[in-house]
């Protein structure tokens, strides 16, 4: 069985921002030289998620006006989390849009739908983030 641990560093220059990540797992699955198994890509950080979703931007923006609206940044007096630090509202989107993904590989390329990709989402940026690809398979 081959194996491959990669990790991205992500620093979005926003509080929150959308990354399409596809291609960067595709690499990483190119890399490996897996053709059939699987992949898992997780946030390392509870203030980010990793999805998949339709790359639309109309989408992308429906995404950040529902989770606003689920879980707004301000003020920050609603949250006890707050007393230490002003990202509640990151965890809590964290938790509405998931943690990671477990995608199939076959023939060496993501086996997806037709719209589907993978997706990074960050609530609480302007830092270095981690995101875990791990493939296994042969």
């Amino acid at each position: 069985m081959k194996t491959l641990r990669k990790e991205l560093i992500i620093n979005t220059p926003t509080r929150r921002a959308f990354i399409n990540i596809t291609q960067d797992v595709q690499k990483a699955i190119t890399e490996s030289g897996v053709q059939e198994g699987l992949v898992l890509v997780n946030a390392m950080h509870i203030t980010a998620s990793v999805y998949i979703n339709d790359a639309e931007d109309g989408l992308l923006s429906d995404y950040e006006k529902w989770l606003e609206k689920l879980a707004p940044e301000k003020p920050h007096s609603q949250y006890a989390h707050n007393g230490y630090e002003d990202n509640a509202d990151a965890h809590l989107k964290r938790q509405i849009m998931g943690r990671e993904v477990v995608c199939a590989i076959t023939n060496g390329k993501l086996d997806f739908g037709t719209w589907e990709q993978i997706f990074y989402a960050e609530f609480d940026g302007k830092r270095n983030k981690r995101v875990l690809i791990k493939i296994i398979g042969e």
